[in-house]
């Protein structure tokens, strides 16, 4: 008699290997093993990891952020303000939690921005509570406070990742109608901010961010549809022209220092697929390893987690 069929497994176990693959905490060991405790309520050691980040603002904002979106962070940080009132790290991760239950309906935008606001004014060199102010903009605000938000982050970091990130979103979803527009704002800002910025800087990726957030755009336009990999958007001379220097960036630069680079790599594999180079794409499988990001392997309505493994697996040949 055969022995009876293993069980089937349990439901949440490809939910489980999704927040695996999609951890915002990307290739962070340190924030991992801190966001476990800080979860549990045990505040003291995210306390020593934002002290010890110092003045590193894309470090300090990427962990602040992900400590905000866990599970009853707003009750830990005001445990931890009862703990050290007037702490600068406590505000300003309270303030990003406020943020984030905002975005989920959970409160209200007003008091997210009161609590950002109060924040600032604690350590005005801070570029975090900005960066909260335009995430909640980017949601609630208008084109004039998203901007101005921007601004106050620029000029507190000019190279700040993830302010230019939010920033290129928003401008690639202006003027849909204009189409495959190789003058669009969205290029010409991307552009303007590599060229600011030193040769080291992942800003010099930049470009091909601006690409994917048009094509998401585009794709939206067309009702849901995505332009095929061997359309304009992919194939013209300006596509060509900002993916070969992005990669040449990568090839000489690699950033693997950087707490977001997993994030400029995602992207950069995302777009030598669509451009149909997988080759060199699989050079960027290698390096992303298991820290995918949902974004842009979404667009422009794709299960993510599906279209990575599927993206991942044409380009290492083991479709």
């Amino acid at each position: 008699m055969s022995p009876p069929p293993p069980p089937p497994p349990p439901l949440g176990r490809a939910r489980k290997r999704e927040a695996q693959l999609f951890d915002p905490a990307l290739c962070d060991t340190e924030l991992v093993s801190v966001r476990s405790q800080f979860t549990q309520g045990r505040w003291a050691k995210a306390r020593a990891l934002l002290v010890g980040t110092g003045d590193d603002w894309d470090r300090r904002g990427h962990r602040v952020v992900v400590l905000a979106e866990t599970p009853a962070a707003t009750a830990w940080a005001r445990e931890w303000l009862l703990a050290e009132p007037g702490s600068a790290d406590a505000t300003t991760l309270l303030a990003c939690a406020a943020v984030f239950s905002a975005l989920r309906r959970k409160g209200t935008p007003e008091a997210a921005e009161e609590a950002c606001r109060r924040a600032a004014a604690l350590l005005p060199a801070d570029p975090t509570p900005w960066l909260g102010l335009l995430m909640l903009s980017r949601a609630f605000g208008t084109e004039e406070e998203f901007s101005r938000h921007f601004d106050q982050v620029r000029a507190r970091h000019r190279e700040h990742h993830h302010a230019h990130h939010l920033m290129v979103a928003k401008l690639a979803e202006r003027a849909p109608a204009q189409g495959h527009d190789p003058l669009h704002e969205v290029y010409d800002f991307a552009s303007w901010a590599a060229e600011e910025s030193p040769a080291d800087s992942p800003l010099a990726v930049l470009p091909v961010i601006a690409h994917a957030e048009r094509y998401r755009v585009l794709a939206a336009a067309q009702g849901g549809s995505a332009p095929g990999s061997a359309g304009p958007h992919w194939s013209g001379r300006r596509a060509r022209q900002v993916l070969r220097s992005a990669f040449d960036w990568w090839l000489e630069w690699e950033r693997e220092d950087h707490p977001r680079n997993r994030v400029d790599l995602n992207f950069l594999a995302h777009a030598k697929l669509c451009e149909g180079r997988p080759a060199e794409a699989a050079a960027l499988f290698h390096r992303i390893g298991s820290h995918a990001t949902p974004a842009p392997w979404s667009y422009p309505d794709r299960d993510p987690h599906k279209a990575f493994l599927a993206a991942r697996s044409a380009a290492l040949g083991t479709a």
